[in-house]
């Protein structure tokens, strides 16, 4: 392949095509604050959340439930507390991943709102079921 000489006024035009790509935020000039482009912040709190490991729904809220549904089924159960925390884990992990999937629909919907046809698309993408 035969080398071209480039002119100083095209390396101009390819430098600043590329510098005029436009970050994912913007500075206000008045209060020097930065403006993030929609969603960018919903997906770095999603990101934030299942990286972390601390429990995001209160334990007693999510107890009362368990125990509730658990009585429709059956009315004598127990439950140890390491059974909750883990059901309680694994509830919280499923629901952020369905969240970082619902989204990202609604992103390539060109939209920011997530709305409840981008969950139906997220699980139905996933398999699940119900």
């Amino acid at each position: 392949m035969a080398r071209t000489k480039t002119f100083p006024s095209e390396s101009k035009k390819i430098a600043s095509s590329l510098m005029s790509k436009s970050p994912s935020f913007q500075v206000n000039k008045t209060t020097g604050k930065r403006r993030y482009r929609p969603g960018t912040v919903a997906i770095r709190e999603i990101r934030k959340y299942r990286r972390s490991t601390e429990l995001l729904i209160k334990k007693t809220p999510f107890q009362r439930l368990v125990r509730e549904v658990a009585h429709d089924i059956k009315n004598d159960l127990r439950f140890q507390s390491s059974a909750l925390l883990a059901l309680q884990e694994a509830a919280e992990g499923y629901l952020v991943g369905l969240f970082e999937d619902t989204n990202m629909c609604a992103l390539h919907a060109g939209r920011v709102t997530i709305m409840t046809k981008d969950m139906e698309l997220a699980r139905r993408i996933r398999g699940d079921k119900m």
